[in-house]
């Protein structure tokens, strides 16, 4: 059994390999004739999943007080609301502007 402040070999390298299968997932995805709509959705769920296995055992914030983990997840999504609030104005103004 490990410990709160220790990961395990085996630990990080079932984590790799949860992340590889994922990004080949991904990438054979990008190729799939899917709907837009779906395809977004699922890419968008493949990657937050991957950034929770990321920052969980490479970060080591499963070990981690609830506290801190909500200050680090609350700060990353108040920074991704405000680059997407900065982005998307002129994503659609570029949209629209055609070819």
């Amino acid at each position: 059994m490990e410990s709160r402040a220790t990961t395990s070999l085996k630990t990080y390298w079932t984590t790799w390999g949860v992340l590889l299968v994922l990004t080949i997932v991904m990438l054979g995805l990008d190729q799939a004739p899917l709907p837009r709509l779906l395809f977004v959705a699922v890419m968008l769920v493949a990657m937050l999943t991957k950034a929770m296995l990321i920052a969980g055992v490479f970060m080591h914030l499963r070990a981690e007080r609830v506290a801190l983990v909500l200050m680090i997840v609350v700060g990353l999504f108040i920074n991704g609301a405000i680059l997407f609030g900065l982005i998307v104005p002129d994503a659609v103004r570029i949209n629209e502007m055609g070819p």
